[in-house]
């Protein structure tokens, strides 16, 4: 990944090159559940969950009738809704680990990736919300469930101040979600 600083930094361009990692997948699904409808469901039914295991919880100690089916199961519920990004994110590494290294520019323009096996390119009228996080930069589409997302980790970026240049593209080119 070798690139002209001074022509590319003029031009608002950032190059990262990668290998994607579970993690990377994981850390945008939790953020793209922050904002979309599976989330919202997911938080309220964790709500829910936790409000019976309480009822179910002060039956038990007050001695009444205590279901143990739900004292144990409403909690191993709870654990499973809470591990469906990890879990998704394993099932996504199945699929792009394949590609092998990902080198990605990202422009004014939009984003242009290109793996071992498949080149994608995408203007910022397909993803144009973003958010970043401690360990990535994350742009989503704009459907209500935000199908679409594109993980930029900032491990792929050759020096701190690239973050601060993605961070200005993505700021003129998108919005925060």
């Amino acid at each position: 990944m070798v690139m002209n600083m001074g022509r590319d930094a003029e031009q608002g361009v950032v190059e990262l090159a990668f290998e994607p990692v579970a993690g990377d997948f994981a850390g945008a699904l939790r953020e793209r559940r922050r904002f979309n409808r599976a989330g919202r469901i997911s938080k309220a039914a964790l709500v829910l969950l936790a409000v019976a295991w309480v009822l179910v919880a002060a039956a038990a100690v007050s001695g009444g009738d205590a279901d143990w089916f739900l004292l144990v199961y409403l909690p191993l519920l709870a654990l499973l809704l809470l591990c469906v990004p990890r879990l998704q994110a394993r099932r996504l590494m199945k699929v792009v680990g394949r590609n092998g290294v990902h080198h990605v520019t990202v422009t004014d323009a939009g984003i242009s990736m290109t793996t071992d096996n498949s080149t994608a390119s995408a203007n910022w009228a397909a993803q144009p919300r973003y958010r970043e996080t401690r360990d990535a930069f994350l742009t989503f589409s704009d459907d209500k469930n935000a199908t679409c997302f594109t993980v930029l980790p900032k491990r792929a970026l050759r020096n701190p101040a690239d973050a601060d240049r993605l961070r200005k593209i993505l700021d003129r080119n998108l919005t925060r979600a």
